[in-house]
């Protein structure tokens, strides 16, 4: 059996060998649907459409979320369930895997990744997401959560923590069971509950809801997650799409978004000190 998921091409997403089990149908009436699934239009005839014609040969169904230039000459970049491929420009020949610039010792895919997220996340309005901010925050983060999982939990119950440095929190879904699960279901009734807020801080403390059924964002949320990359919860994206690794305490995450946020501010130009009088 080959070591990787792109062999068995699953109908959801390239990543779906490592996530939960298939998804079981949901009653369309009560569930939201998941986002667009449209791939990004490419023009007859070019090395994009090539590779968009390459990935459909072995899945015609996968959600493709981005086809462009790849910092590897010769390849299109291709994100597709949440994960980044590079395919040659006649279309015969797929690699998978990080692609890794060993003298600005960063993953070259990760910037990648990053805006797919950031455009994916923008597609899930603020009022389907349980938030918890302070007044001011300096920083706004999503997480994907889970009522089941241990770390979630565990963020949760710092949760004022996080707002006290100056974190923003937006809760988003992800059944880690998969749809059609009593997880799936659990995370239903919070979202369809009057006060989600309360609701959500119940469940994490593992109280018994009672059962729930709405329109909600629930499925939209969950597809959502994985064309993200998600493998666990809870997963950490920044505004700017960059994601976190996993569960980070109150403090820590507040420094490693100070960093990034020095990292991304640009270097004022060099001061070229004005010649003495006389030279």
């Amino acid at each position: 059996m080959k070591s990787y998921c792109l062999a068995l091409f699953s109908a959801v997403s390239l990543s779906a060998c490592a996530q939960s089990p298939a998804p079981v149908a949901v009653a369309p009436s009560k569930a939201a649907a998941p986002a667009a699934t449209a791939a990004p239009a490419v023009k007859p005839g070019t090395p994009e459409e090539r590779a968009r014609n390459a990935i459909r040969k072995l899945n015609a169904q996968v959600q493709i979320d981005h086809i462009g230039a790849a910092p590897l000459k010769g390849f299109r970049e291709v994100v597709v369930g949440g994960q980044v491929i590079y395919v040659t420009d006649d279309g015969r020949y797929l690699l998978q895997g990080s692609l890794y610039d060993i003298d600005a010792k960063k993953d070259l895919a990760q910037a990648s990744l990053s805006n797919v997220r950031r455009d994916l996340l923008k597609t899930i309005p603020v009022s389907d997401r349980i938030v918890f901010a302070p007044p001011n925050p300096k920083y706004t983060v999503a997480v994907f959560t889970d009522i089941e999982c241990g770390y979630c939990r565990k963020l949760h119950s710092d949760i004022a923590e996080y707002n006290r440095q100056g974190i923003a929190v937006q809760y988003l879904a992800f059944p880690r069971m998969g749809l059609g699960s009593a997880d799936f279901s659990k995370m239903v009734t919070v979202w369809c509950s009057a006060d989600r807020r309360k609701a959500l801080t119940d469940a994490k403390n593992g109280k018994n809801l009672p059962n729930k059924n709405c329109t909600n964002p629930v499925t939209m949320q969950y597809d959502i997650g994985q064309r993200a990359g998600l493998t666990g919860t809870p997963m950490i994206v920044t505004a700017e799409g960059v994601q976190m690794p996993g569960y980070m305490p109150p403090a820590e995450l507040r420094a490693a978004l100070d960093k990034l946020a020095a990292e991304a501010v640009p270097m004022p130009p060099a001061t070229i000190a004005a010649p003495a009088a006389g030279a």
